[in-house]
């Protein structure tokens, strides 16, 4: 995988990740801890927004139109909660990411993470901008610059009429999110993600089968349909589903069937298992991005399936190479590829 490491970032930086959460009219609030954006709302008709819109919020939201500048509601608020797209209720913006730009329109530094905005280029009116969406339905909410103040270097410059504003004791950012992955022996992964900023706690254990609670010796076998596999827990403010898709399809050959290095059998094979449309759509969309660059020689055979059910292994496989680190599978495999981690990721490691 090293020969594919910094042309895959490249490839996947440029990746527009998909996400689904279906709502019907914009009174609706979606929780910030929730899957967002697929074609339910993408694909509605110009009917439909004009029955559900104003005017304005119509020529701004999906005729891609511009209100003047420091005349929108929101440019002077202060209150604490979250910003959402007026047109279906998408939250987009933490009230602490807000700040004055000057330039006439609310800014923001940070967005909500978990492909809540999508963007792309912007060539009217003889400029190159890139513009932000609303990542659920489409709507225009105005501009990216990299010209902000803070530490992101970020400005969303957003137009008031695209937005809503909600008070935060109406509904709460999740504090944590999970992500399941197979990719190979379970050590490994488990110390790859282990190592990651944003990443609380990882734990190894079976997942993708038909057999409840089973052991290691029985998953060895290939019998029980469970693929190795290792359970993230992660925090949404210090890193998103994107990243450590990233790091997982750098980290692991997803190219080879039932097979990674020397450990071969179903029990190794490449897995995602979603646990929400939101994951699914991410990994599929990933996947078709990454197979129409052909960055890899061969087409990638990860599967992409619903988490039915996790099942932890038993202490003896949880932390395995912090425990084990001078036993020669550790040296010669798990170690190589930390390097390999450090070298390609060095900023995002803890």
């Amino acid at each position: 995988m090293k020969r594919y490491g910094m042309l895959f970032l490249t490839v996947i930086s440029l990746s527009a990740c998909a996400q689904s959460h279906p709502t019907s009219n914009k009174d609706t609030v979606i929780s910030a801890s929730m899957p967002v954006g697929d074609s339910a709302l993408m694909s509605k008709p110009s009917t439909y927004w004009r029955e559900h819109l104003s005017e304005e919020e119509y020529r701004i939201l999906r005729e891609k139109g511009t209100e003047a500048p420091f005349s929108g509601k929101w440019l002077m608020h202060k209150d604490t909660g979250y910003y959402t797209c007026a047109a279906c209720g998408n939250a987009l913006f933490r009230s602490d990411r807000k700040f004055d730009s000057e330039c006439g329109w609310p800014s923001f530094d940070e967005e909500i993470t978990g492909g809540r905005i999508k963007t792309q280029m912007d060539y009217s009116h003889g400029m190159s901008r890139l513009e932000i969406l609303c990542g659920l339905c489409g709507g225009h909410l105005g501009h990216l610059f990299d010209d902000g103040p803070t530490s992101t270097g970020k400005r969303y410059c957003v137009n008031s009429v695209s937005l809503n504003f909600v008070k935060s004791n109406a509904f709460a950012v999740a504090e944590t999110d999970t992500l399941t992955l197979g990719g190979g022996c379970f050590w490994c992964l488990e110390a790859i993600f282990e190592s990651l900023k944003g990443v609380v706690s990882v734990e190894s254990g079976y997942a993708g089968g038909t057999i409840a609670n089973p052991t290691y010796k029985e998953v060895c076998t290939g019998s029980t349909g469970h693929a190795e596999v290792v359970q993230i827990v992660f925090d949404p403010h210090q890193t998103s589903i994107d990243e450590l898709f990233q790091v997982y399809f750098t980290m692991h050959d997803p190219t080879t069937l039932n097979k990674q290095g020397a450990d071969e059998g179903t029990q190794y094979r490449s897995i995602i298992l979603y646990k929400n449309e939101a994951q699914k759509q991410a990994a599929v969309s990933l996947i078709n991005d990454l197979n129409t660059s052909k960055l890899f020689a061969d087409p990638i055979v990860t599967t992409v399936e619903p988490l039915k059910a996790f099942y932890k292994a038993d202490v003896s496989h949880q932390d395995y190479y912090e425990n084990n680190s001078k036993q020669a599978y550790c040296r010669l495999v798990i170690q190589p590829k930390l390097e390999e981690l450090e070298a390609l990721f060095a900023k995002r490691l803890k």
